[in-house]
């Protein structure tokens, strides 16, 4: 049986995304993840939603977005019909604004003032929501794929899974940090910055949506949010604060991902693992977890979603294991497999 999504529609929300092709097929070469991109970055301006991060690997992808409180999203009727032809533009290109246009225009002409408002809630109601953002998305690059590549059926293994990060610098820093790291633990770079279909490695060559995506991690503690203020302290958490950077034979830097046994075997001695080679492990709570987050933040959600829950259980938050996690806890206890 499915796990129920965890949502939070009320409040302004930070969802880690993840999807996987089917069977695990290595389809993604440069092509396929530029196409993808593309359509994330359209899809994310047409919807109001904002990508923090996001990363592109051979046969799955994460984003990590930030979803609107329903209070921010604006009412269907008082957006003008110019500002929804600009919308619309952004998805569907001029072609799809002027028919739009023209579609509009014959309703007022005509009267067809029910017609009218369908049209328009057809576009608007998809605004802020994270189901449709990721439906069309999939949707959209399968499309494409197919048609490149001659073949039709399904080409993802399931449903997008989601975790929803609190909201909080920290939280949101930590995931963001685990999703950048994706290409390190595959062993495909050694310098996150290297990778150019993620979040981290757009910034780092200079592109300012991505800078502004990650510089988000920054407004809810006061900070200077911006790309020079979040650069030095992300990527102090994605090499390890107080650790002496080693270099390869090359002058590449080390701290490559790790493997299950050598991580196994350091958690079995005893050893607490430091957030930094944690993060460079594949670990189940940042797909798993359900809510990921402070103490706080999880108790609050537990509250608004008591009903969710048997009587016997009395709080929300449980702790991660076997990594320096700091304040920071989930809302599933996985004890199975954990480094998986």
């Amino acid at each position: 049986m499915r796990k129920a999504r965890v949502v939070e529609p009320q409040i302004r929300s930070y969802y880690h995304c993840m999807s996987r092709i089917v069977d695990g097929k290595f389809i993604f070469g440069d092509a396929e993840k530029t196409y993808f991109r593309s359509q994330m970055r359209k899809l994310e301006k047409f919807m109001g939603l904002r990508i923090v991060t996001y990363c592109l690997m051979s046969n799955h992808f994460h984003i990590l977005v930030e979803v609107p409180a329903e209070d921010d999203i604006k009412p269907e009727d008082a957006v003008s019909d110019k500002e929804l032809v600009r919308m619309v533009k952004t998805l569907y290109g001029a072609k799809g604004a002027r028919q739009l246009e023209m579609e509009l225009a014959n309703c007022d002409q005509w009267g067809f003032d029910e017609k009218k408002k369908l049209i328009r809630h057809g576009y608007l109601k998809r605004r802020g929501q994270l189901k449709c953002f990721m439906q069309e998305l999939k949707q959209r690059f399968s499309r494409w794929y197919n048609k490149e590549q001659g073949r039709r059926g399904t080409l993802w293994e399931e449903r997008f899974k989601s975790v929803i990060v609190g909201n909080s610098d920290e939280a949101i820093l930590t995931m963001a940090a685990y999703i950048d790291l994706n290409p390190v633990r595959a062993m495909m770079v050694s310098d996150p910055a290297d990778y150019a279909f993620s979040g981290y490695g757009e910034a780092c060559a200079g592109r300012v949506t991505a800078r502004k995506g990650l510089a988000i991690a920054l407004e809810r503690s006061g900070k200077q949010a911006d790309w020079n203020a979040v650069s030095a302290e992300y990527r102090k958490l994605l090499f390890g604060v107080g650790e002496e950077k080693g270099l390869n034979e090359d002058g590449s830097p080390t701290r490559p991902g790790f493997t299950r046994d050598e991580i196994l075997a350091e958690v079995e001695a005893g050893g607490q693992l430091p957030l930094w080679k944690a993060l460079r492990c594949r670990i189940r709570y940042f797909a798993d977890g359900g809510v990921f987050g402070s103490d706080e933040f999880l108790e609050q959600h537990f509250e608004r979603k008591r009903s969710d829950y048997s009587a016997k259980r009395q709080t929300g938050a449980r702790k991660m294991r076997n990594a320096g996690w700091g304040g920071l806890r989930v809302l599933r206890d996985l004890r199975v497999d954990v480094f998986g």
